[in-house]
């Protein structure tokens, strides 16, 4: 398979968050998503963004994102958060996901970033391997705070 991985774009967004939607339905929150995509694409492309991503394009489409921030560890400084990492159906288990992963992996390295961090769902088996294939540690130490405003 020819799947090329590159930088999302503001052309990009509308697909972009079709694919969130789909994420939030395979995490059974869809109603969870309301972001705006005048809203998302501002805070991926305006003047000050907040997040940054890449996607992996097959036949022209994009058939999976990872987009990213960067948060700060007062014990280890910058870190890459990734906050959403999809592949299609279409394209799991043709090395996708491992091509986004790696280039995440080749931006923290790029920008000096201490460590990559992320959430997964305790139910999200294939994504659980897919980390441990990366000898990733996943901790059920941390409970997530969440106060919604």
């Amino acid at each position: 398979m020819n799947i090329s991985i590159r930088r999302a774009e503001r052309k990009d967004c509308a697909r972009l968050l079709e694919l969130i939607h789909e994420l939030a339905l395979y995490e059974k929150a869809p109603e969870e998503v309301t972001v705006t995509l005048e809203h998302f694409e501002e805070s991926g492309f305006g003047q000050n963004p907040v997040w940054w991503a890449f996607v992996a394009e097959f036949d022209g489409k994009i058939e999976g994102f990872a987009l990213y921030y960067i948060r700060y560890s007062t014990w280890k400084g910058q870190c890459l958060y990734l906050e959403d990492f999809l592949v299609t159906e279409r394209l799991r288990g043709q090395g996708a996901g491992k091509l986004l992963f790696d280039r995440l992996i080749q931006e923290a390295k790029e920008k000096g970033f201490k460590r990559m961090v992320w959430q997964v769902l305790e139910w999200n088996e294939p994504a659980i391997n897919f980390y441990k294939k990366y000898n990733a540690t996943l901790d059920p130490e941390w409970v997530n705070g969440i106060l919604d405003l």
